[in-house]
């Protein structure tokens, strides 16, 4: 079973931001499976289904960013997965280029408050992770402005493509594991296409 969360901040006013990729990963993620995620529980809102042949619970925590590992602990614990091998985190990244995707397995937090809640809460860092570039932020943003705004017409494109490209990673993470999909999905944008 596994347990694949998607980051964001609940709200309309933070709908399509940079700090709610994950959310829009997730709803790309049901779309493509028939998955309603519609479920109120855990301080989420979730939803059941398969996905490449696995069972998953797809989870929108509704805690705001910096308190996602309280839901996320509830869900683990709700339904006994292995955190190290049955959870997988969506989030931003500012340290990424617009469109970029990283697949990691364990690590820092890098600054962002919705792994520092999930690593806090989990008591370690060990668990695996989609990265969506969203890009550094400009000189003489506020790091809050700068990922709870909205995209220009060229990077919402690119977010789009990446969206697509992140539902295909988390299915061959699915079947074939994080190593196989990390070699095909960690790199620029342009040179993952040529294939």
């Amino acid at each position: 079973m596994y347990i694949i969360v998607g980051l964001g901040n609940p709200g309309r006013e933070y709908s399509n931001t940079r700090h709610n990729i994950g959310w829009e990963v997730i709803d790309a993620l049901a779309a493509e499976h028939g998955i309603d995620v519609l479920e109120k529980k855990h301080k989420a809102i979730i939803g059941k289904g398969v996905i490449a042949g696995q069972k998953c619970i797809l989870v929108k925590p509704q805690t705001y960013m910096n308190l996602g590992g309280e839901s996320v602990r509830q869900v683990l614990d709700y339904y006994k997965a292995d955190e190290e091998q049955e959870l997988i985190v969506i989030s931003d990244d500012v340290s990424l280029d617009v469109g970029q995707i990283r697949i990691r397995k364990k690590g820092s937090a890098g600054g962002h408050n919705g792994l520092k809640s999930i690593i806090g809460h989990l008591g370690h860092d060990v668990f695996q992770r989609v990265k969506m570039g969203v890009g550094e932020k400009p000189k003489g943003f506020d790091l809050a402005d700068w990922v709870l705004g909205h995209y220009n017409t060229a990077d919402r494109k690119s977010m789009d493509e990446a969206v697509k490209r992140a539902v295909q990673a988390i299915e061959l993470m699915l079947t074939e594991g994080p190593d196989v999909a990390m070699n095909r999905y960690n790199r620029k944008p342009e040179t993952a296409e040529k294939e």
